[in-house]
C-alpha cells in the first residue's frame, strides 16, 4: 500500500515487551510477523491477558490514541513489525478518510473479540472457553493463510491459557488436557492441528459463524 511506505518509520525486530501500560507516545505496529498479546495487571501482580496478536494484526491502536496507555504488551515469540509514528496518523483522518475508517474498522474488530472473550468467560464452562479460544485462533489463522494441513503455531503456555481464561493454572493444565483426549486437536511440536472444530454443539455454532473480511494495512 502507498500509504504504508510512506508513512512507516521502519521495520523493528522485538524479542521482549512492546510496550507497558503507562508508556506515553505509544505508536502505531502493523505485525509482519509473530504473536504477540494485549494485558493489563492488577496492583497484585496478577495478569488478565486480553487479547492474542497473530501476524497481519494492528497493535496500538488504543494506546496511539491516548497520552498514555493504558496496557501493555507482549512478544510470545520474536516478531518484525512495522512501525508508524504516532504523530503522522493523524494525518489519516485529516486527509484520507477511506483508510480512517479501515483504522476503526479494525479497533472495533478488536474490541469484538474482547466483548466475545468476556461473554466467554461469564458464560461458558472451562472446557467451552478453552475450545473457543482455540478454534478462534486457529480461525483467524486460517483468514491469514498461515494454516498448513490443519496445523498452525500455537506459542501459548498453559500460564497464558490461565491468565487469558480465568482459571487457575492446575485448571487450565486439567482442561488441556481433557480437550487433547477428547480429540479437539493433537500437539505437533510447537504447532496445534485441530481434530474436530465442532467438538461441541455450542463449539460448533461458533466455528460455522461466518467472519467479515478484514483490510489488511
Amino acid at each position: 500500500m502507498e500509504w504504508t511506505q510512506k508513512t512507516k518509520a521502519g521495520a523493528l525486530r522485538v524479542a521482549a515487551d512492546l510496550f507497558r501500560a503507562g508508556d506515553v507516545n505509544a505508536e502505531l505496529y502493523t505485525l509482519y510477523s509473530g504473536w504477540a498479546f494485549r494485558y493489563r495487571t492488577l496492583p497484585d501482580e496478577r495478569c488478565q491477558i486480553l487479547n492474542f496478536f497473530p501476524p497481519g494484526d494492528l497493535i496500538g491502536f488504543q494506546a496511539s490514541m491516548l497520552s498514555a496507555a493504558d496496557h501493555s504488551v507482549e512478544t510470545l515469540t520474536e516478531i518484525e513489525l512495522c512501525v508508524f509514528p504516532r504523530k503522522r496518523i493523524w494525518r489519516i483522518f485529516e486527509q484520507m478518510p477511506e483508510l480512517a475508517f479501515q483504522l476503526a474498522w479494525l479497533g472495533a474488530r478488536e474490541e469484538g473479540m474482547v466483548d466475545d472473550h468476556l461473554t466467554a468467560v461469564g458464560q461458558l464452562s472451562a472446557f467451552e472457553r478453552m475450545s473457543a479460544l482455540i478454534v478462534g485462533l486457529y480461525r483467524r489463522a486460517q483468514s491469514l493463510d498461515i494454516v498448513d494441513n490443519d496445523a498452525f503455531l500455537f506459542p501459548l503456555r498453559r500460564e497464558h491459557l490461565a491468565d487469558t481464561l480465568g482459571l487457575s493454572l492446575v485448571h487450565a493444565i486439567r482442561t488441556w488436557t481433557a480437550l487433547r483426549r477428547a480429540g479437539l486437536f493433537e500437539p505437533v511440536g510447537q504447532r496445534l492441528r485441530i481434530l474436530n472444530p465442532r467438538i461441541s454443539p455450542r463449539l460448533a455454532l461458533f466455528y460455522d459463524q461466518q467472519r467479515r473480511p478484514r483490510p489488511i494495512l
